[in-house]
């Protein structure tokens, strides 16, 4: 794994040292609206920033069309959802695998950097305690086992996944709030309840079962840049982040924003406590 991540990263250098920016020049960070991809990009930004570059976030409809186009210069993302939007028929689903798969799939012109083994923010299957000892397993593998007769709640708006490896998943019933959800859960309405493993808080009660066996696709973070744009020490700063970021921090951060901080402050307070390159 370590020999992986550092052919990736002299493969990266070797074409973005191709490149050379125009000095001055601010590199355009870009992201979408949801909290999650704004966070990456201000951290992406920082990152760019502690080794010497301007930088800044721009935030559009959809930023992955102005990568292509040139607007911005890098977007951060997660695997599994760039796989799927460039190749929609992929069945890849563990990390490494997807993150092949992901690359395979890039536009012409697009490059990826490092991606966070040690952060994600997949979609997870929570249940009750009860639930969880009388399938005898925290794992969601047990829910593959038990695919026929489930009813699986998610939040509007929420992930919600059509399959757990080989089961396929009815339809999810779909709740308002993450409460009402929950209360689901807990009358037992629901099975099993669709959350994330990057969500800032879980209640005590619920169990977020694990993924071992990789039955859901991963969804680990990465960050994808133009290619002969950035200079060596530019794609450096943005492979750094793989060897900091973990999930812990990442949903802690989000939690942080969800009440009202400014993600650019947050992560800059990150980077000051994470420091690069050391």
């Amino acid at each position: 794994m370590v020999l992986r991540r550092v052919l990736a990263s002299v493969v990266a250098l070797a074409v973005a040292g191709c490149g050379t920016p125009a000095p001055g020049t601010s590199i355009a960070v870009g992201t979408g609206p949801d909290p999650a991809t704004t966070l990456l990009a201000h951290l992406y930004a920082a990152a760019l920033r502690s080794y010497g570059s301007a930088a800044h976030v721009e935030q559009g409809a959809d930023p992955l069309a102005e990568l292509d186009t040139g607007d911005v210069e890098v977007v951060p993302g997660f695997t599994g959802r760039l796989l799927v939007r460039f190749d929609p028929d992929a069945t890849a689903r563990a990390p490494e695998q997807v993150y092949r798969s992901m690359i395979s799939a890039l536009p012409e012109g697009i490059g990826a950097g490092d991606y966070a083994q040690s952060a994600e923010d997949k979609p997870a299957l929570g249940v009750t305690e009860s639930t969880a000892q009388k399938w005898g397993s925290r794992d969601v593998a047990a829910v593959a086992r038990r695919c026929q007769g489930l009813t699986v709640g998610k939040v509007a708006d929420g992930p919600a996944p059509t399959a757990v490896a080989t089961c396929r998943l009815p339809a999810a019933v779909e709740f308002p709030t993450a409460s009402a959800m929950v209360g689901a859960l807990r009358s037992g309405r629901v099975t099993a309840a669709w959350t994330s493993t990057a969500v800032p808080q879980t209640p005590d009660d619920v169990v977020v079962l694990s993924d071992k066996t990789s039955a859901i696709r991963a969804e680990n973070v990465v960050p994808l840049y133009r290619r002969n744009e950035l200079d060596e020490r530019q794609v450096l700063a943005l492979n750094e982040i793989a060897g900091e970021l973990d999930t812990g921090s990442l949903a802690d951060m989000l939690g942080k924003v969800a009440t009202g901080a400014d993600p650019g402050a947050v992560a800059d307070d990150w980077l000051s406590a994470h420091p690069l390159g050391h």
